[in-house]
């Protein structure tokens, strides 16, 4: 929803964020041949006084969401015909600058994320594709897509962050290939998002548009906010577009008030929701929701399906809300869309051909691909283990200070700060007490005293009693970030680790040794060397368990379920599949088929407090005790 409040005292270079991603996707389209020669076109997708045209012909934007970065790059051609084959004509995705630039001139535009590739196959499988940089999205992404490092400089200059590329290298670059009028599938871009829910800064919106078109965007540009809030969230010489999930006819007669002789784009009809811990799963009635798009069709108007296929957050890409109280999201984005986390055609998907169909004026649409095989494995049986504490050696440090130091504020990381996982404090105490956190835990602790666990600090849990010591004992906090919030005012306040002081009777403590666990694939790989030992009858936590499965032939889709397991992550192979937790309502991890080799995979737990020392693959998905969206 907000962007940021630096938005206030430095727009200018705010909006230069924006740029960053598009100047760098503009270079590769420059340089690159794959794709071959395009043919230019004159008139890309005009807004006429009822009705979008493209290359003066009559066009409705029926679109979808994929966001390639929750999507194995092995299946976003099973993905996206998927799309293609339902009747949807254009794709729509975000583009997460957090994942795109984890630190200060590092980039990544390969392998899972090479937005060039996604786009190009978009054009391949004759998909148009509206592109949304941001430079925040939302999405449900730990702080809405923007590095954690931004956290720390909400209401100050980002110049200091040196968070953008290099204004000289950008300077002479501009789209060419992949905009609609250069023979490419993008159509049109939108400006920012969901502004309107902030609205700071008049002149904000403005320069983030004269930005893009001076950098070589010429097709049409949009806006898209909440009914409540588009006109603040609006820009001239863009078109505004709605994000809803239930038709009310006063908020479309709304919009054509405020845009009157224009089209109208329900730019997010929200197909579904997402799912926070501790809560249930939701959903949306099949029927309800084809009969929402069946009105927006029959009204003439436009629209964008969020999400199409959702997929899953992978490692610690979720966010959180904040309101009305802490709640960090699950790691499925299955989203109860069309096409399920795992690719599954649901009722949704079947009543939405039918439908679209019907206004395709009987054209053919492509067939339905087949769908992958899932299998349910052997249980994998943990044989191996490894302390938290005798992991402390492969972290990047130990630093020393003599107050708390905040996770993003750590000097690890090419003094970038850590973004995700876990940071351990630890400091020396000669006597008991109470122990208080304040509001400066985030978001969760575990605490040991001489490496045995005596409690848990959480939000809602303030304070711990310390049983009388003798002599010099160690304390420790383990804590973890469950993820930022991804809308609301609180974006300026997603410090995480310890983010002030911890009092024991009433003395703030001093003196830490902090270790960086974020879990980043180079720490899990760094594991192999660590003293495993043996499986004990009674392991000590929180630690690491190790097992094997075997996947021999082709590997197939799968699902992790943990019963008896507490809290913790899951690694296949080294990769991050995401947090789980018993509260639920989430019961399973997807685990994609080209994840897993051919023969033995390792799995690697990382568990709080209790295990039960075997890991199962199941052939279908639990996401939880479903409640429907009110």
């Amino acid at each position: 929803m907000v962007v940021l409040r630096i938005r206030n005292v430095h727009k200018r270079k705010c909006a230069l964020i924006c740029l960053c991603i598009v100047g760098f996707i503009m270079y590769r389209y420059l340089s690159m041949s794959a794709g071959g020669r395009r043919m230019s076109r004159k008139v890309g997708l005009c807004a006429n006084s009822s009705q979008f045209t493209l290359e003066r012909e009559s066009f409705r934007i029926i679109g979808g969401s994929i966001h390639y970065f929750r999507v194995p790059r092995a299946y976003w051609r099973d993905r996206l015909m998927k799309m293609k084959a339902s009747g949807i004509n254009t794709l729509t995705t975000n583009v997460p600058w957090s994942l795109h630039q984890p630190e200060r001139e590092v980039f990544n535009f390969h392998t899972q994320l090479d937005l060039v590739a996604y786009i190009n196959l978009a054009a391949e499988l004759g998909l148009w594709v509206i592109f949304r940089p941001g430079p925040y999205i939302s999405s449900e992404l730990d702080l809405g897509g923007l590095p954690s490092p931004l956290s720390l400089k909400l209401q100050t200059s980002l110049l200091s962050l040196q968070f953008v590329f290099n204004l000289s290298s950008l300077k002479n670059v501009v789209v060419n290939v992949n905009q609609f009028k250069k023979g490419g599938p993008i159509i049109a871009v939108q400006v920012e998002n969901e502004y309107g829910s902030f609205a700071k800064d008049e002149s904000y919106m403005l320069f983030i548009k004269e930005a893009l078109q001076s950098r070589g965007i010429s097709e049409l540009l949009l806006t898209a906010d909440n009914y409540n809030t588009m006109k603040s969230g609006s820009v001239a010489g863009a078109i505004r577009s709605v994000k809803l999930q239930k038709l009310n006819q006063k908020d479309i007669q709304d919009l054509n008030a405020i845009q009157p002789n224009s089209p109208t784009l329900v730019m997010d009809y929200w197909t579904g929701w997402y799912d926070v811990w501790g809560d249930l799963h939701h959903v949306l009635p099949p029927e309800d929701m084809v009969s929402t798009v069946r009105e927006i069709l029959r009204q003439g108007m436009s629209v964008n399906l969020y999400m199409f296929h959702g997929g899953s957050s992978f490692g610690f890409m979720s966010g959180a809300l904040a309101d009305p109280s802490y709640s960090a999201l699950v790691p499925s984005y299955d989203y109860d869309a069309p096409v399920s986390e795992a690719g599954e055609y649901t009722p949704k998907y079947h009543l939405l051909r039918d439908l679209f169909f019907q206004f395709n004026r009987g054209d053919s649409f492509p067939d339905m691909p087949a769908l992958h095989f899932r299998e349910a494995y052997e249980p994998a049986i943990m044989f191996q283990h490894l302390s938290l504490w005798d992991a402390l050696s492969f972290t990047e440090g130990p630093f020393k200070s003599p107050k708390p130091i905040s996770m993003e504020n750590l000097p690890v990381n090419n003094k970038n700060g850590q973004s995700y996982g876990y940071t351990l404090y630890e400091t020396t105490i000669t006597s008991g007490g109470l122990l208080k956190s304040g509001d400066n835990v985030r978001d969760r602790a575990l605490v040991f005293l001489d490496r045995s666990y005596i409690g848990l600090f959480k939000r809602q849990s303030l304070e711990l009693v310390v049983s009388d010591v003798k002599g010099r004992r160690t304390l420790s906090l383990l804590v973890e970030n469950c993820g930022r919030v991804h809308q609301g005012r609180d974006l300026d306040k997603q410090h995480k680790g310890l983010v002030g002081e911890i009092l024991l009777n009433n003395i703030p403590l001093q003196d830490f040794t902090i270790y960086s666990l974020d879990m980043k694939p180079s720490f899990i790989d760094s594991l192999y060397q660590a003293p495993w030992k043996t499986l004990p009858d009674a392991p000590s936590f929180p630690g690491f368990f190790m097992g094997r499965l075997f996947a021999y032939g082709y590997p197939s889709d799968t699902f992790v379920k943990l019963p008896g397991w507490e809290k913790g992550v899951v690694f296949i192979n080294g990769l991050n599949l995401g947090r789980y937790w018993s509260i639920g309502p989430q019961q399973t991890l997807y685990l994609p088929g080209p994840f897993l080799n051919s023969g033995i995979n390792q799995v690697i737990i990382f568990e709080e407090q209790e295990g039960d020392f075997k890991v199962h693959f199941e052939d279908t998905p639990d996401l939880g005790m479903a409640a429907e969206i009110q």
